[in-house]
């Protein structure tokens, strides 16, 4: 073996093996051995020798050292400026400190191994292996660079979020390659002699190695200028986006506002991130940069999840929607701790909440636009460029695209989309806003105050006598155009006639003084003939010499206001359908004929008060027009049979007074009422048809020198009602007796009304229970007064009273109100609870016309369950008027209301009503329960099936003993109510009742 080759295999071995090496070397002559020595032994071991230096290869193979196999390299020529090595680089982890390799075949076509130890004992053995070969005649300067944070196959789910790549590159010849200094890249200079080929083997810092180009430098430089200019523009757009809606929100103060600032701050963070501005700002770590990264994805997903709920304000449509997104902010906020420990988790789920939030944009905005929201229908452009956006970006981070301009641009779209948001939104916000108020002269925003008020302005040039107006005001008026334009004498022929000389002397003041203001009404006729009002309100203005040159000011047409007001001082005293006096003009009128009958004899007045009989009735078959038009006509006779001294008034609805005082004598004064009678009684035609009237008239003639104008009126009417109770069609004559009988009722109805206020009306509240287990099911809710003076005034008493007295509707209202209040109010105290409330309905409420809103509005109001509520009727109160009732009741029940028919089983067409109404609970009467008829149980036990099989529940009222109970329960009974199970008691007593029930109820 020659000494060259000797130089070989010592080489061949492996550095760690220095012993076997300088064995080896002795031998063959190397290392201090003589030379007659080495020739004595040469030719005796030359041939075991081999056999035992294959042996030592053999073991030396076997010695735990990493190697890898040989590579083919990568040609490269001058004209390539950009190579990437990425798919061409050998990737082995978990190797160990140690790592051999073999070379790439040099031009000799020999491979070579080569050892590269690791530069930290703590290396986790991850190594990348590629070869280059220089193929040109001349050296080639190239840098190798891997970028340490790449968007593409980066993952949705645990994502890579960048990190160092090499640690360092050693080449198969020379020495380790020079690292150059760079924020975002590991950046190696190498240089190629012509025909070289080198193998170079990397040590990475980290398992993955996303990309590794191979640059010209100059090329790799302005790759990176032209980057550094696109980055630059993008950070600036998304800095003054985050600026400008900011200042927007201070200035602006909305919503929506604030929610596309944090989100353009968002994105402004984000680009800083991505494109390594933030690292020259502050010092970041390899490891710390995944923080930030992560940190900025989660910032962008929560601001776009607030964005959407805000700009929207899905709050109006559902608050479980604003409870939902509140509910993810909150989640994506713990996200910010989550990055801290694992940014690779947080970045993927904000990812993931991205995508969702985009997901649930695209079904709000198409919901939301179907009705017409107008913010979700500004919104669709944004929406499209967003899921565009999030579909390239799906794409690039799985890999399906890979071009290096992909995430700068992708970047670039985003603030492209905070651009569009910020248009939107100040589209939206300033929609028909003066938000560009301070961009005016004090001249322009007077014009344009002038122009938005539909003021005209009046501008009379003094010194040549010549009045403008701008815009014309003669079109106003349909006279030809510029037809008041001119000298102010020409106004004069068109004003009113009344209004010439005082508008001719303001004008002559305001010249002779020099001073104050022309504030001015007055009357112009138009092309049609008739009158408008005109208001000129202007000032004078000085010339240099203290003589007026000009007025100038405003001309505005106020006709509608001027008969506004006309109109409503006819109202104040006069009715507006018949055009009579009002009550409160008649009783003027009366007391000042008092006044002046006190000193004269020859005034006599009589009272008599008018009031046609069933008109109720009429409005309710013919309609309400049909009833106003009788009115009319009812007005125009009588008015025939009065003297100008007469006095006609309507005082209230049907209810007519009338002042006689054309007539002393009795005997013709009752002739005079029974001449008002008949004419009353004359059929009115109305839509071909004959309506026949009859009137209760009720008179009074003043006797008594004391008597007032309201004391006289009050005995008119007694005597009104006198006839009335009379059968009506009659004239009642007032006498002092009328006073006795009927005193105790008006101060009982007088004290009626004013119950409520005084807070003397309560409601108590009777158990109903179930009859199988005896706990309780509801309540009936019974209205109770306690009179001040009188005690306790019954039901039967006070009810009836205010049906005529028209209280039926307040205390009925009063009393559901009271209900729905009570229950509530347990169920704050001890829970929900299946329980419900009867409401007693008279018949005057069910014919209201506001019965239906009145209830919804309650509802809504108290936000009670309709279903815990139920509106006890008995049969008379339908019966009335049926067509109503079952048209009322269709609509309560639609609202989720129960409905009781009560009383049942007194009245004789009970059962066609259970068919014709919407009931689902009867109750059966007292009477029918406690009868002792030998059919009593058939009776029962019949009604009973055929209300179970109509879906009804059944309540028994007046059950006397257990025994009945039970008895009633075996037929199929449902609910029991009676003095057996409890007496009505107070709301108070009632949740003592219901707080023993739920104790009872955890004890079982």
């Amino acid at each position: 073996m020659t000494t060259s080759s000797h130089t070989v295999f010592a080489k061949a071995l492996h550095p760690s093996n220095e012993r076997l090496k300088r064995l080896f070397l002795q031998f063959a002559g190397r290392d201090g051995l003589t030379a007659p020595f080495r020739r004595s032994i040469h030719s005796r071991v030359s041939l075991g020798f081999i056999a035992w230096f294959v042996l030592l290869i053999v073991v030396c193979a076997a010695l735990p050292t990493s190697q890898a196999s040989a590579i083919e390299p990568v040609k490269i020529s001058r004209d390539d400026t950009a190579v990437d090595l990425t798919k061409t680089t050998e990737i082995d982890l978990n190797r160990g400190e140690a790592f051999q390799v073999s070379t790439a075949a040099g031009n000799d076509g020999i491979r070579r191994r080569i050892e590269v130890r690791a530069s930290s004992p703590a290396h986790q053995g991850d190594w990348a292996v590629f070869a280059l070969a220089n193929v040109s005649d001349e050296q080639l300067e190239r840098v190798i660079v891997a970028p340490h944070y790449r968007l593409v196959n980066s993952k949705v789910f645990w994502p890579d979020l960048g990190s160092q790549r090499i640690i360092s590159i050693t080449p198969s010849e020379g020495f380790s390659l020079d690292r150059l200094p760079s924020d975002d890249a590991d950046v190696f200079r190498i240089t190629l002699n012509p025909g070289a080929v080198v193998t170079f083997v990397a040590e990475l810092a980290t398992p993955k190695l996303p990309q590794l180009y191979l640059w010209e430098p100059n090329a790799y430089k302005d790759t990176i200028n032209a980057f550094t200019l696109y980055r630059g523009i993008v950070l600036g757009i998304a800095g003054l986006l985050a600026v400008f809606l900011t200042i927007l929100f201070v200035v602006r103060g909305t919503s929506m506002l604030p929610a596309a600032a944090a989100l353009a701050w968002a994105v402004l963070a984000y680009v800083c991130v991505d494109f390594g501005f933030l690292s020259k700002l502050i010092t970041i770590t390899a490891s710390s940069e995944q923080i930030w990264r992560a940190g900025t994805e989660v910032a962008l997903a929560s601001s776009f999840v607030i964005f959407l709920f805000t700009y929207l304000n899905l709050n109006r449509w559902h608050v479980h929607l604003g409870y939902v997104t509140f509910a993810w902010v909150v989640g994506l906020a713990l996200l910010f701790g989550v990055a801290i420990y694992d940014p690779s988790i947080a970045a993927g789920i904000a990812r993931l909440s991205f995508a969702l939030t985009a997901t649930a944009g695209i079904v709000l905005i198409i919901y939301l636009g179907f009705n017409r929201y107008d913010r979700a229908i500004l919104l669709v452009p944004t929406w499209t460029l967003i899921i565009l956006w999030l579909i390239a970006g799906w794409m690039t981070v799985t890999g399906r695209l890979s071009n290096d301009i992909i995430q700068p641009a992708h970047g670039g779209a985003l603030v492209l989309i905070v651009l569009l948001i910020g248009f939107t939104v100040m589209q939206h916000a300033f929609s028909g806003s003066s938000f560009n108020q301070g961009l005016f002269s004090d001249l322009e925003r007077q014009s344009l105050a002038l122009t938005g008020a539909g003021e005209t302005v009046w501008d009379w040039d003094v010194a040549r006598d010549r009045v403008v107006t701008i815009p014309d005001i003669s079109s106003k008026l349909g006279l030809s155009s510029g037809a008041l334009h001119g000298a102010v004498r020409n106004w004069l022929p068109n004003l009113h006639p009344d209004d010439r000389d005082r508008f001719r002397a303001t004008l002559d003041v305001l010249l002779e003084h020099k001073r104050g203001r022309l504030n001015h009404e007055f009357r112009i006729r138009a092309d049609d003939g008739h009158f408008h009002w005109l208001h000129i309100r202007a000032r004078p203005v000085l010339g240099a010499n203290g003589e007026i040159i000009r007025c100038i000011g405003t001309i505005a047409d106020c006709t509608e206001q001027k008969n506004t007001v006309d109109r409503l001082l006819q109202d104040a005293i006069n009715d507006n359908l018949t055009g009579l006096p009002n009550r409160g003009v008649f009783l003027d009128r009366l007391q000042t004929l008092l006044t002046v009958a006190t000193s004269s004899d020859a005034v006599r007045p009589t009272v008599m008060i008018i009031d046609i009989d069933d008109y109720g009735r009429i409005n309710d078959k013919h309609g309400i027009s049909a009833g106003d038009n009788i009115l009319i006509a009812l007005t125009r006779r009588l008015r025939r049979l009065l003297k100008p001294q007469d006095t006609l008034a309507r005082l209230y609805g049907d209810q007519f007074g009338l002042i006689l005082t054309s007539e002393r004598d009795p005997a013709r004064v009752a002739d005079f009422a029974d001449a008002i009678s008949k004419a009353i009684m004359v059929p009115i035609n109305f839509s071909n048809r004959e309506i026949n009237l009859t009137a209760s008239i009720g008179l009074v003639s003043w006797v008594d020198q004391q008597e007032s104008a309201l004391g006289l009126l009050a005995d008119a009417e007694l005597a009104m009602y006198r006839a009335k109770r009379g059968g009506g069609n009659k004239v009642e004559p007032f006498r002092p007796a009328f006073r006795d009988n009927t005193s105790d009722k008006l101060q009982l109805e007088t004290d009626l009304h004013r119950a409520i206020e005084r807070g003397e009306l309560t409601m108590v509240y009777q158990p109903i229970v179930h009859l199988t287990n005896g706990e309780l099911a509801g309540f009936e809710a019974l209205m109770r007064w306690e009179h001040p003076k009188r005690g306790t005034v019954s039901p039967l008493e006070f009810i009836p009273l205010a049906e005529s007295c028209e209280l039926i509707m307040p205390l009925g209202m009063f009393a559901l109100e009271r209900a729905a209040t009570d229950l509530m109010e347990w169920e704050k105290q001890l829970g929900k609870m299946p329980i419900f409330v009867s409401v007693n309905l008279s018949s005057a409420q069910l014919i209201n016309n506001s019965l239906y809103s009145d209830i919804r509005a309650l509802l809504g109001r108290i936000e009670c369950d309709p279903k815990q509520l139920k509106l006890e009727l008995t049969e008379s109160v339908v019966v009335e008027n049926p067509e109503q009732a079952r048209l009322v009741l269709t609509k309560l029940k639609d609202t989720g209301i129960s409905l009781a028919l009560d009383d049942f089983g007194t009245g004789y067409s009970s059962l066609s009503y259970l068919t014709r109404f919407p009931f689902d609970t009867l109750k059966l009467d007292r009477e029918l329960v406690t009868a002792e008829s030998q059919h009593r149980d058939i009776v029962l036990r019949s009604v009973i099936s055929m209300a179970t099989q109509m879906g009804m529940n059944v309540v028994a009222e007046g059950v006397a003993t257990d025994e009945d109970g039970t008895e009633l329960a075996g037929m199929g009974c449902t609910y029991g109510q009676s003095f057996l199970y409890g007496a009505p008691v107070g709301a108070d007593a009632i949740a003592r009742l219901l707080k023993e029930q739920q104790q009872r109820a955890k004890k079982v």
